[in-house]
């Protein structure tokens, strides 16, 4: 392929996902259901994370998501209860079950209560993004976890194109004029995003 048709090729994708007709058939509706910055993260974060399969069964597993945290996902993270922790248990997307989702919401809070929330973790200067994605998944499980819960955050330094993580951060960084990405993040360039 030349430049000049892998030019055209890319031109005519970004005319056909770079449009905010493609929100309503795509996971990112989910984030885009949200205001409160941290609303919009985590309902990202954990959209992007179950972003694998049919897209209609993404986003309809990742509605019943939002729904079990009470259509607030960060005040639930923040301050749940054991007892809804519990209602979280019968959950299953995939082989993304509901130890995995608690599992999630207990690793979000330990991100918000002690690393200052999702953009600051991100924001941390290291060589790489691939090496900040990996800080990331270290962080998000250094409190008690399952082990089979750690599938589910790709590390690329293990060698994975970690292609839902990568996406997520270009949902929360990439500002465009077409509003589709949400663009929330300042302190990343869009320059450090990959497109794996």
């Amino acid at each position: 392929m030349t430049q000049s048709e892998l030019k055209e090729f890319l031109d005519e994708k970004v005319e056909l996902y770079n449009n905010p007709n493609f929100i309503e058939s795509d996971p990112i509706q989910i984030p885009h259901l949200y205001s409160l910055k941290e609303d919009i993260e985590i309902a990202g974060f954990l959209a992007a994370t179950i972003a694998w399969g049919n897209r209609k069964m993404i986003i309809n597993n990742a509605k019943k998501m939002m729904d079990l945290m009470g259509n607030s996902p960060y005040d639930f993270v923040m301050n749940y209860s054991e007892s809804q922790l519990e209602s979280l248990e019968n959950f299953v997307h995939r082989t993304f079950n509901g130890k995995d989702f608690v599992g999630f919401i207990k690793g979000l809070k330990h991100i918000y209560q002690n690393h200052n929330g999702l953009e600051a973790v991100f924001s941390k200067q290291n060589p790489t993004m691939q090496h900040t994605i990996s800080e990331f998944k270290q962080l998000f499980f250094e409190i008690p976890h399952l082990s089979r819960t750690e599938k589910h955050i790709s590390d690329p330094l293990s060698g994975s194109a970690a292609k839902r993580i990568n996406m997520y951060l270009r949902w929360m960084v990439r500002k465009d004029n077409k509003g589709v990405d949400l663009g929330i993040w300042n302190s990343i360039s869009p320059a450090l995003l990959s497109c794996p």
